[in-house]
C-alpha cells in the first residue's frame, strides 16, 4: 500500500457529532474530502445545512440526526436509533461540547451538571454504544476532541478543565481494552482555535494578547487545522496509535 492510499477513507462511514460549525465542521469536512460518507450529530443541527452542502459537493453521503447531549434519554434514544438505521459505522468522533465560564467559587451546580453531562457523560454513552458495533466488526476508529485543559486547569472553567481532564483518561482506558479487537481510541487536543467558545477570550485585549504571545506560530488557530490529523487518526495510517492525544496547538505545550 501507498503512502497516499493509507489515508484513503473510501467506503468508510463517519459519524461526528457537533459538527454544525467550528472545528466540528471541519473535521467532517476533511473526512468527506478523504472519501467518508458523514453522519452529522449536533443539538441544532437541520437538513440542508452549510456541512450537509459542503459535503455533498465531494460527492458523499450526509444524514442528520439531533441530539441533545445533555440530557441521557435523548441520547440514549439517539445511539438506539443511529445504530438501527446504519447498518457500519467506522469512525467515531466525538466532538460534541461546551463551556460555561464563572470563577470556581460562583460556578453553580447547573454550570457544572451542564458541562460535564455534554462534555463526559454524553460521550462515554455515545462511545460505549458505538463500541459494541466496532467490536462486532473488528474494526473502528474513535477520536475525541480533548482540550489543553485535558493538561492543565485553565482559569474559570472548572467544570470544563474536569471534563476534559476525565476525557484525557477516558481514551487511554477505551484505548487499553479495545486495541486488541481492531479498534484504534485516541484524542485531539485543540490549543486557542477562533471558535464561539472563544469568542469571550478573542474579545479581551488583555487575555488575547498574553495568549498569543505565548504561542509560538503566533496566531490563533482556524477550524481548518484539524482536517489532516482528523484523517489522520480516522486511517489506516494511524493503525499502530492508541490512547494518545495529538496536540493542535501551535506549539502552547511545548513553551
Amino acid at each position: 500500500m501507498t503512502a497516499s492510499n493509507l489515508f484513503d477513507l473510501s467506503g468508510k462511514t463517519a459519524l461526528v457529532t457537533g459538527c454544525n460549525r467550528g472545528i466540528g465542521q471541519a473535521m467532517a469536512i476533511g473526512l468527506a474530502e478523504a472519501g467518508a460518507d458523514i453522519i452529522g450529530v449536533s443539538s441544532s443541527i437541520t437538513p440542508g445545512g452549510e456541512t450537509e452542502k459542503a459535503v455533498k459537493a465531494f460527492g458523499r453521503n450526509f444524514s442528520v440526526y439531533q441530539c441533545d447531549f445533555s440530557k441521557r434519554d435523548s441520547v440514549k434514544n439517539f445511539t438506539e436509533k443511529v445504530l438501527k438505521e446504519n447498518a457500519r459505522i467506522d469512525i467515531l468522533v466525538n466532538n460534541a461540547g461546551t463551556i460555561m465560564r464563572a470563577p470556581a467559587a460562583e460556578h453553580s451546580d447547573e454550570y457544572w451538571d451542564k458541562v460535564i453531562d455534554i462534555n463526559l457523560n454524553s460521550q462515554f454513552i455515545i462511545t460505549r454504544e458505538i463500541g459494541k458495533r466496532m467490536i462486532e466488526q473488528s474494526f473502528g476508529k474513535v477520536i475525541f476532541t480533548a482540550s489543553l485543559l485535558t493538561f492543565q486547569g485553565g482559569i474559570n472553567v472548572p467544570g470544563y478543565a474536569a471534563s476534559k481532564g476525565a476525557i484525557g483518561s477516558l481514551i487511554k482506558a477505551f484505548a487499553n481494552e479495545w486495541a486488541s479487537k481492531g479498534i484504534n481510541v485516541n484524542g485531539i487536543a485543540p490549543g486557542y482555535i477562533a471558535t464561539d467558545n472563544t469568542e469571550a477570550l478573542r474579545n479581551d485585549p488583555e487575555r488575547s494578547a498574553s495568549i498569543l504571545s505565548r504561542i509560538p506560530a503566533n496566531r490563533w488557530g482556524e477550524p481548518e487545522d484539524f482536517k489532516g490529523v482528523t484523517v489522520f487518526l480516522a486511517s489506516k495510517a494511524s493503525d499502530y496509535i492508541n490512547g494518545t492525544i495529538v496536540t493542535v496547538d501551535g506549539g502552547w505545550m511545548g513553551r
